[in-house]
């Protein structure tokens, strides 16, 4: 799926909202994880605490009534490449690290982190790291070779 400049603007928004509720502050919010959720059906994106407690909530339209089988695996790329244009904010919110964004389906189950805000940890793109175990096979059979 190909985000449209609409769903970009509409999850960026989301994400600056959820900058808003935790200000960069001397003290910092105990918080673990930001938790979005999706609903497939109504294309509802909603972020959460770790009390359950909402923090923002959009329609993205693009995503009402999508019904494809991989639509989740579709929009971690759409929602991490958001959070990442916005890496200031989101690495400076008033939390105390580390903590992270995760990506829930509408029965708060766990499908994949987004992003985690630590300083020694980085999550890596899944379509970065796609053909490495090739790469590695590979560059080792030429050097091998040599």
């Amino acid at each position: 799926m190909k985000a449209t400049e609409q769903t970009l603007q509409q999850i960026g928004r989301a994400i600056r909202k959820i900058a808003e509720k935790f200000p960069a502050q001397e003290d910092a919010t105990m918080l673990t994880d930001i938790h979005i959720r999706v609903t497939q059906e109504t294309g509802e994106l909603m972020a959460f605490d770790d009390d359950d407690n909402e923090i923002t909530r959009c329609v993205v339209e693009q995503w009402i009534d999508n019904k494809d089988d991989d639509f989740f695996e579709q929009i971690i790329t759409i929602i991490r490449r958001c959070i990442e244009k916005q890496k200031s904010q989101v690495e400076n919110l008033g939390i105390i690290k580390p903590y992270s964004f995760v990506l829930e389906d509408d029965d708060k189950e766990s499908i994949g982190e987004l992003y985690v805000v630590d300083d020694d940890t980085v999550i890596i793109d899944s379509e970065l790291m796609a053909n490495l175990d090739q790469d590695l096979d590979d560059f080792f059979d030429k050097l091998l070779k040599e």
